[in-house]
């Protein structure tokens, strides 16, 4: 009989402690299926999105694997701890964990750091041994990783397109960011024909749509030509994020539209100068972002953005200013973030030696609410201020100038549609002071 190992993705808590459910779930980590090809074939694998299904606690997988992404961190615990109680095996991985190893380890028999293509087959070893170590880590060197095994999804309430990454990590170094705390500036790209290989199985499986995942895609100006002429080849739609300054290349914007690109998500974080700069972000312009985002438009390219507020140069004032930003750009689907001092990130060590925690208490940490002492305003000005932005935001009217009103809702009204859709969506769960998250 083959061995059985369980891998969840957890879901995270609202703010009122209950877990948040959706009926479907359109961006689908990628995590899950990788692992699973990276699983020995003697082991049955299955696969959990707490989002959308039940974490099955009365499996007979004696293996559990919990991969830990932002604000789930305090389910992640909860569920490994009562597996543990169980007597099952439970190995910890993936940003949250990451960057708090010691802090993991509590709650789990072994811990992932980083990249797991060098280790899970390693820890798979050891632990049909009885040799688990507490912790595994290896320093990636090239992205070679296996076909994700995708086939392991397809019955589950998905969304209309699959994940593909054709890049890991970032050469940025911006303070506050996760993966510049875990990959200190490395970049490794796939080859093209292994990217290419996985966009192709998607295709195989019925999708007209992928996912990219890459935090600085077009940084290689030949490397982002020959794969978006590979790409057009298929006749595929897809989205992928980028930096902004893709707008200053007319010629590549072009092309990743030609491709079948027909959304990109930016992470512009604020329009103040000097909160960039506090982010070690001094590479962006907000004072371009109106006119580079015009640009992009012109392609007919939908635009997605991040954005965090609590930064240096940040007042109410320019929170507010922010809502007005959103609006005149007519940004489809925009979201928002207090900005936060994770443990293990550059900004946290900032932050506590200036003093300047205002709760400790990091399991409590969910980005909608200020731990640290901005600034220019109170940490209860900055919680106010953040949910009177998205307040604004996500009122009728500015949804429907941004989503309806628009001249790209001439060019493809179904996708403008599924946009408001998408609006709507997010304004009923900030109504209930529930902050939205990618659905």
């Amino acid at each position: 009989m083959k061995k059985k190992i369980l891998l969840i993705q957890p879901t995270p808590y609202d703010q009122y402690g209950k877990l948040v459910k959706k009926s479907r779930l359109y961006f689908v980590g990628l995590a899950l299926p990788l692992l699973a090809a990276l699983t020995p074939p003697d082991f049955e694998v299955e696969l959990c999105y707490e989002t959308i299904e039940d974490v099955p606690f009365d499996t007979d997988a004696e293996l559990i694997g919990i991969s830990s992404m932002g604000h789930a961190v305090m389910r992640t615990i909860d569920i490994a701890k009562r597996f543990r109680e169980m007597g099952k095996t439970v190995i910890l991985g993936g940003y949250m964990v990451s960057l708090m190893p010691e802090e993991a380890k509590k709650y789990a028999d072994s811990v992932m750091i980083g990249d797991a293509e060098e280790t899970w087959g390693e820890m798979i070893s050891d632990y049909l041994n009885g040799t688990l170590k507490d912790y595994y880590k290896k320093r990636l060197t090239k992205l070679d990783p296996p076909l994700p095994r995708y086939e392991l999804i397809l019955k589950k309430k998905i969304g209309n397109f699959l994940p593909v990454q054709a890049g890991r990590g970032c050469p940025k170094t911006c303070s506050f960011c996760s993966i510049y705390c875990l990959y200190h500036g490395q970049y490794l790209k796939r080859p093209i024909p292994d990217v290419m290989r996985d966009i192709k199985r998607v295709k195989e499986l019925g999708f007209k749509q992928f996912l990219l995942l890459d935090d600085n895609l077009f940084s290689d100006r030949d490397y982002a030509f020959e794969l978006c002429n590979e790409i057009k080849k298929l006749k595929m739609k897809w989205m992928t994020q980028c930096s902004v300054d893709i707008a200053g290349d007319e010629e590549l914007l072009d092309a990743v539209a030609g491709s079948g690109c027909y959304a990109l998500s930016f992470g512009l974080e604020s329009i103040s100068r000097e909160s960039l700069l506090g982010m070690q972000k001094g590479w962006a312009h907000p004072d371009r972002y109106s006119e580079q985002l015009s640009i992009i438009r012109r392609h007919g390219i939908d635009i997605s953005t991040e954005m965090v507020v609590g930064a240096e140069g940040d007042t109410l004032e320019s929170i507010r200013a922010t809502a007005k930003f959103i609006e005149d750009n007519q940004i489809a689907v925009p979201r928002f973030y207090i900005l936060t001092p994770i443990p293990g990130t550059q900004y946290y060590e900032e932050m506590k030696e200036q003093d300047r925690i205002y709760n400790t208490d990091m399991y409590s940490y969910n980005s909608c609410e200020a731990v640290h002492i901005p600034k220019n305003m109170t940490p209860e000005e900055l919680t106010k201020a953040y949910w009177e932005l998205y307040n604004e935001v996500y009122s009728y009217r500015c949804i429907l100038r941004r989503t309806i009103f628009t001249r790209n809702f001439l060019r493809r009204p179904g996708t403008a549609l599924f946009y408001f859709a998408v609006n709507l969506f997010y304004r009923n769960h900030i109504k209930h002071g529930i902050v939205p998250n990618i659905i």
